[in-house]
This record gives C-alpha cells, sequence and structure tokens, in this order.
C-alpha cells in the first residue's frame, strides 16, 4: 500500500493538510456552522466566548482560533463573501440572492479576484480542555483538567475571567462544543452507552457555563435509544436537532447534536453524574410524565405520545440536517490523484499518543516492524 493511499480514500484527510488543519475533524465543525450559524456573524449578537471539551488534538480549536481571533472565513461563507467583492468590483447588484450567479468570466473582464478581508472580533475568549496534551494555539487557553470532576468549572470559569462571579450572567459563554468520544470496542452497545456519558458529563459543565440562550454542540453515537437523549436535551434548550456534516463518513454511526436557545431551570443546580434529574419545573410540576405510549412505525421511526403532549410535549424526535453543500467532497469515496501528487505529513503529529511507549519499546527491542535494518540486510544477503 502507497504512502498516498489514504489520502485517495479519504479527501477530507488530505485537504486537512493542504490546508493546514491538524484533523480532518476541522470541516465537521465548519459544516455545522454554516447549516447553524453557531459562530453568529451578525452582530451585536456575534460569539466571543467558547469552550472546547476534548479538545485534542485541536482542529476544533484551530477553527475557533482562526475564524473569531484572526477572522478568517472558510466553506460557503468565505465563497460568498468572495462573490459579493467580485459584484462590489464590477458594479453589479451584491447579497446573496442577486440573481446573476455566474462570476467565472469577470477575470477575463479584467476584475481581479479580492483580496481576503480578516474580520478579528474584540475581546475574544477560547478555553481548550483536554486530559492530553496539545500542541499550543494562538489565542487559545488549554487546561489539562478533567471535565468530570466538579472542580474542573470553577478553573474553567476563572481562565475565562479572573473576576467571574455566578451571579452575573456576562461572564457565562456563548457556545461550548465536544467533539471527544471513547476508544471505540466495536461492541456497538457499549460503544454509544460510554459516548453518551461522555456527553452528559460536557452536557453538565455546559450548563454551568452557559449564558441564557447559548449553545450546545457534542458528538453522538446514534443508537437505538437515541430519541431519549433528544428529549432530555430538549428540557434545558428551545431547539435540538441532529446534524451530519458531509465530512463525517455516512458508515459512521457519528453524528451531532446541535442545542440552541439555552433555558436555565430556576432553583436548580447540575451535578456532575446526575446531570438531566431536573426535579420540578418552575410550575412546580414533575417533569417526566408516567403516561406515554412509545409506538414504533414500519419505517423504524420511533413515537412517542403524552397526555400533555399538546400543551407541553416533553420528548419528540429530533430534526435530522445533513450539513455541506451536496458539492463538497464525498467522505466515503476514493479520489484519482495527479500524477504529480505529493504526500504531505500531517500539520501537528501527536503530542503524546497512548501508544508512544510502545512504538519506543518496538523499535529499541526489533525495530519498528519486527525487524531491525541489520536483519533485513542480512535476509536480503541470505536470499531468504
Amino acid at each position: 500500500m502507497g504512502k498516498s493511499s489514504k489520502d485517495k480514500r479519504d479527501a477530507y484527510y488530505r485537504l486537512a493538510k493542504e490546508q493546514n488543519w491538524r484533523a480532518r475533524s476541522a470541516f465537521k465543525l465548519i459544516q455545522i456552522d454554516e447549516q447553524f450559524d453557531l459562530f453568529s456573524y451578525a452582530e451585536p449578537s456575534q460569539c466571543t466566548r467558547v469552550v472546547d471539551l476534548c479538545a485534542a488534538p485541536g482542529s476544533w480549536s484551530q477553527v475557533l482560533s482562526r475564524i473569531l481571533i484572526k477572522g478568517e472565513s472558510f466553506g460557503r461563507r468565505a465563497w460568498v463573501e468572495k462573490m459579493e467583492g467580485f459584484r462590489k468590483q464590477a458594479g453589479g447588484p451584491v447579497g446573496e440572492n442577486s440573481k446573476d450567479d455566474d462570476v467565472s468570466g469577470m477575470g477575463a473582464l479584467g476584475v481581479q479576484p479580492p483580496s481576503a478581508e480578516l474580520k478579528p472580533r474584540p475581546n475574544v475568549k477560547i478555553v481548550a480542555i483536554d486530559l492530553q496534551p496539545m500542541a499550543p494555539l494562538e489565542g487559545i487557553i488549554q487546561m489539562a483538567a478533567d471535565i468530570t470532576h466538579p472542580s474542573t468549572v470553577p478553573l474553567l470559569m476563572k481562565a475565562i475571567d479572573p473576576d467571574f462571579d455566578e451571579r452575573n450572567q456576562t461572564h457565562k459563554v456563548d457556545l461550548v462544543i465536544s467533539d471527544g468520544a471513547p476508544d471505540v470496542t466495536g461492541l456497538h452497545d457499549l460503544d454509544i452507552y460510554v459516548q453518551s456519558q461522555l456527553l452528559y458529563s460536557a452536557l453538565t459543565l455546559a450548563m454551568k457555563v452557559l449564558r441564557p440562550g447559548g449553545k450546545f454542540v457534542a458528538k453522538i453515537f446514534r443508537g437505538r435509544n437515541v430519541d431519549l437523549i433528544f428529549a432530555q436535551l430538549k428540557l434545558v434548550f428551545e431547539r435540538v436537532h441532529l446534524a451530519k456534516p458531509r465530512s463525517s463518513r455516512a458508515s459512521s454511526v457519528e453524528a451531532f447534536v446541535v442545542c440552541e436557545g439555552y433555558r436555565p431551570v430556576k432553583d436548580w443546580t447540575p451535578e456532575i453524574g446526575d446531570a438531566l434529574n431536573i426535579p420540578q419545573r418552575a410550575s412546580q410540576q414533575p417533569v417526566h410524565s408516567e403516561a406515554q405510549t412509545r409506538h414504533v412505525r414500519e419505517d423504524g421511526i420511533v413515537e412517542l405520545h403524552f397526555e400533555d403532549e399538546e400543551s407541553d410535549p416533553q420528548r419528540w424526535i429530533a430534526p435530522f440536517l445533513a450539513c455541506g453543500d451536496l458539492s463538497a467532497w464525498d467522505a466515503d469515496a476514493t479520489y484519482r490523484l495527479p500524477a504529480d501528487y505529493v504526500s504531505l505529513p500531517p500539520v501537528q503529529p501527536p503530542t503524546a499518543p497512548p501508544y508512544k511507549e510502545a512504538i519506543e519499546r518496538k523499535r529499541a527491542e526489533a525495530g519498528a516492524y519486527g525487524k531491525t535494518k541489520d536483519r533485513l540486510r542480512t535476509s536480503h544477503r541470505d536470499g531468504t
């Protein structure tokens, strides 16, 4: 198998190296942002305070740094801005809704491509948390902490603002994202369960630091009872969607829950390990209704119905949205590479991979592939 075989089998792996991203997962966050406007580009509600959970190796933090701190644009948004720049120079109509989208001939008319205009945001605070070490990034505050431990929350808020006060909502964050996942075992039920517990830990931390109306994005593995998680998320968020970026392989069970409009529950504080055990609503009515029916349709969709569904719907099936242009690369396809293509090294190799000690021992004892160079030379001379 050649060195460039992975570049052919995974277009986003190749593009990540060409565009200087640390990992292909950067495209997932960019495509989700295209669909849901995670970073709130319109003033005055711009996103300036973000927490990145399970951040290593740092591709999502890299996206945050380049968009929020440097002011760069990517994906469809960058294309729209470029087309508007063309139209301004050509004296044509400006805006996404202009009828003439064919600007391919503007270069022949002497119109030069507009230079990328950087739009950095003031007072941006980004905190990246992970147990594993991560190479530094411009403007990113890094913390080596456990998101399942209660002591992480005050440390996180102090990192964002040294004058943090729990009673002052202005100190809280606009967005919490999490791309964390366990080391999969191949036992799907076990992997889905462990991932759901990781999501609940991220959610508990998010509910402690999010401002009212904030957003939460986290990876999820789709399973048989995933509708339960959606229903629980809906208790504290106005809108919950299930997003599948085009850069995420269709053969993978991974997707991303996108929660918008955080609604804190009055007189209740979430605790680690007990994320959504909300005892009562503000109206003093029980949160969970016992009178419910569960019906599986022929197409596999699960329908949940409650007695008070019309007055207070609590469980439903989250809308599923595919993110990213249809013209984007297919993560499951294999593409032909140019004849002069040279495979690039990773932008940022792992700083402390869990298998580092095993590789060092293997090389010290018998080489990277079980044989030292001297043994290989001897084998070739002997014809074996």
